[in-house]
Parts: structure tokens; C-alpha cells; sequence
């Protein structure tokens, strides 16, 4: 059976972000076929997708490489990231389900749950799983694809920290969700704006870069 391109692009990605595969690391076809058992004609289609996103780059002489991110671009990632968040709060202010609403309420519920439990762990995971169910609420195919695309990123150059006060964190995810519920776009992206403010300094870059440290003080997602 052949498996699809897609699926071993993001098999690839995946140890790209996990770091299995570290920045500067060449990626030749048929080391990548052989370690996911598939013909080089997936390979190569994956890696074409993942140039364009970003995570492989090519070199002359030496091909296919896993990309080595400047401290800058990792800023820069943040910065877009934070500008884009609001944006699909806003949009899912006016375009959200009742499908959506119920994902991200049962998500604040359970978050604030954990955030009183000091579970870290699985805040984290919640974390990402409510902004990922505020974009998709967005409706906006375009935009869903550039924030899927900037998260799978962030998680490749950054390690995310537990927030210092959890349970305020919740509270304003609450917030949040309350502005999309009443399709109030203006104060839903005005919160998604404060809440990305003040969780900046929880990311911590974790990936090799390829150029002087640069400040990201203030910066955020």
C-alpha cells in the first residue's frame, strides 16, 4: 500500500519539532525512506511541502537539510503569531458553532479544574488545544492554515513553561470564550491581545539558531 505524501511530511515534521531530527541535520531520500518505509517518491514530495513551510531548507552541494532558524526569525514568529490570534478571535466572534462553544467551554471548565490542581502538565496540552479550537472557530481556511503552521513552529523553537498564575490564565480564557459566546469581536480580540502580552515570557528558545542572540523581551504568541 503507498502511503500519501502527507502522511510522511508529517511524520518528518514531527521529528523536526521533537528534535529526532536537529537543525543543520542533511535529509537525504533514501535515509528518509528507509526510516519511515516508504519509496522516495513521498519523501521527496514531503520535503518540497516542508521547504515551503519553513522547517527544511536546501543547500547547494549538500541538498535537503533540516532549517537552522536566526533568533530573529524565531522573534518574528512570535510577534506574527500575536498579531494573528486576535484576528481569529475576532473572526470566530462572528462565525463560531455551537460545536465550537461547547469545545471551548468544556476546555476552560476542565483547564480551570486543573489550574486549582496545579497540573502543569495537562494545562499545557489544554493550553493548545483551546487557542487551536478559537482558530478553527475563526472559519477562515486561510488563516487556520498559517496559525496551524506557526504552532507546529513555535513548538519546533521554543520550550513553553507553565505559567506563573494558572488560574488567572484560565480565568481569562474564560473571558475569551464569554466575548466569542456573546459575538462581541472587539473585546474577544482585545483579550487575545492582553492574554498573549502577558503569557510572553513563558517561551524560552530551545533550537539551535544560526545567528547572535537577539532581545524578545515583550515578545509573545
Amino acid at each position: 500500500m503507498r502511503i500519501p505524501a502527507h502522511a510522511v511530511c508529517t511524520a518528518i515534521r514531527d521529528d523536526i519539532v521533537s528534535g529526532a531530527l536537529e537543525p543543520g541535520a542533511r535529509l537525504t531520500e533514501e535515509q528518509l525512506a528507509r526510516r519511515y518505509g516508504v519509496s522516495r517518491v513521498p519523501v521527496r514530495e514531503a520535503l518540497r511541502t516542508l521547504e515551503s513551510e519553513g522547517f527544511v531548507t536546501s543547500r547547494r552541494h549538500a541538498g535537503a537539510c533540516v532549517a537552522e532558524p536566526t533568533e530573529q526569525e524565531a522573534a518574528d514568529l512570535l510577534e506574527m503569531r500575536m498579531l494573528l490570534e486576535p484576528l481569529a478571535a475576532a473572526r470566530a466572534a462572528r462565525r463560531r458553532t455551537e460545536g465550537h462553544l461547547k469545545v471551548l467551554r468544556g476546555l476552560v471548565r476542565l483547564g480551570q479544574e486543573r489550574a486549582r490542581g496545579g497540573q502543569g502538565e495537562d494545562l499545557r496540552a489544554l493550553g493548545s488545544w483551546f487557542h487551536e479550537t478559537l482558530s478553527q472557530a475563526s472559519a477562515s481556511p486561510g488563516l487556520i492554515a498559517l496559525l496551524t503552521q506557526m504552532r507546529h513552529k513555535v513548538a519546533w523553537m521554543y520550550a513553553v513553561q507553565a505559567p506563573e498564575r494558572p488560574v488567572e490564565c484560565w480565568a481569562e480564557h474564560g473571558a475569551i470564550t464569554d466575548a466569542v459566546a456573546r459575538g462581541d469581536a472587539e473585546r474577544a480580540r482585545a483579550l487575545t491581545a492582553g492574554h498573549a502580552e502577558r503569557t510572553a515570557g513563558a517561551y524560552r528558545l530551545r533550537v539551535r539558531t544560526s545567528q547572535p542572540a537577539v532581545n524578545t523581551a515583550g515578545r509573545s504568541f
